[in-house]
């Protein structure tokens, strides 16, 4: 025990001489873990890191674990600065070192499948450096599975659609198709964290596009929740197609109304831009039986520029509450994000 006591004691003293006492990596002070095949000191999210790549690092703690007297010489050998002159000798003078702020969160989550409903273990992290969230398939994965960038995006807590308390959507721009992941963490506080960072990450992503304008005008555009949700029955174009079931989603945010086969779905079937009055877009209550096959007959009409949309709910509450959120995105002034967000969707729209 008085050895372990000693070497330990021996690693703390070490981790406090300039050049140990920031992680080798990110640079954050006070690290309070080690390689003891590179002979460096890193952080706990550094360590992690490390693991993944066991070939050529191993780590432990140099508070916890036990190490011998061997590995201790080498540390005292060896040390930040002295690894640093052998590993990045030859590291171009413009190569980027990564900060502790770069990543935000790191962590395991249960995420639904594309194309099931299990949940399955996914890693995930989250960058400041370049604004986007990443996750991999198995935790020692090199590749990431998705790289999904905070231009398109929006995070919203979904426990009921879910079915678990912690449960959390993200929404995402894929192949000019809005895609949806389904995520949950047994611990509310990691899925909090989770929210927190992915806000933070898209506010920073915002105050650099538009460096001239205040937080108080970037906040409402950093997440926010859909104005409605909700299955509907749809028809074709020609009006003269089946009514079907569908889930549709409506957000004021990018003025789109989306819709899916089910409320789980990974990606869109569909959207529908939705303007201003100005430019020729209104609802309207419709009335009359569908005779294609539809089983609801409470109709809301949306009328745009170049094509009428008509919808059936189930109960007139939901009829009304559909003519409301769709008049509400119609009052709204059409922003400049928002017609180059039009031009977009006009080139790639396929409602059906």
């Amino acid at each position: 025990m008085a050895s372990v006591d000693r070497n330990n004691k021996m690693l703390l003293d070490l981790v406090r001489q300039p050049g140990n006492n920031t992680c080798a990596d990110c640079g954050i002070p006070e690290p309070d873990w080690a390689s003891y095949t590179l002979g460096i000191f890193v952080c706990l999210n550094c360590s992690g890191i490390h693991r993944n790549l066991s070939d050529i690092s191993k780590v432990k703690s140099i508070r916890l674990d036990f190490w011998d007297d061997s590995l201790v010489q080498f540390m005292r050998e060896r040390g930040n600065s002295s690894a640093k002159a052998i590993y990045e000798k030859c590291v171009p003078a413009f190569f980027y070192r990564p900060q502790h702020k770069d990543y935000l969160f790191e962590s395991t989550l249960w995420k639904k499948g594309k194309d099931n409903k299990q949940f399955l273990k996914r890693s995930f992290l989250l960058s400041r450096k370049d604004f986007t969230l990443r996750y991999f398939i198995k935790e020692d994965s090199k590749l990431p599975k998705a790289v999904i960038s905070m231009k398109d995006f929006n995070a919203v807590f979904q426990p009921e659609k879910i079915s678990h308390a912690h449960g959390l959507q993200i929404s995402y721009m894929h192949d000019k198709r809005t895609r949806n992941l389904f995520v949950y963490h047994e611990k509310g506080q990691v899925i909090v964290s989770l929210f927190n960072a992915l806000r933070a990450t898209r506010l920073a992503y915002l105050q650099k596009k538009h460096p001239t304008l205040q937080d108080n005008d970037l906040v409402p555009q950093i997440t926010g929740h859909c104005l409605k949700e909700g299955y509907m029955e749809k028809t074709g174009p020609t009006q003269r197609e089946s009514f079907k079931k569908r889930w549709f989603t409506l957000c004021s945010m990018n003025r789109k109304l989306l819709y899916f086969k089910s409320p789980l779905d990974a990606t869109e079937l569909g959207a529908v831009f939705i303007g201003t009055e100005s430019h020729s877009y209104s609802a309207s209550e419709s009335s009359g039986r569908s005779t294609r096959g539809g089983r609801w007959h409470c109709g809301v009409t949306l009328h745009t520029p170049d094509r009428e949309f008509v919808f059936m709910c189930e109960q007139e509450q939901e009829q009304k509450e559909w003519l409301e959120a769709f008049r509400k995105v119609i009052s709204q002034p059409m922003t400049s994000e928002d017609y180059a967000s039009k031009t977009l969707w006009l080139s790639i729209t396929a409602f059906q």
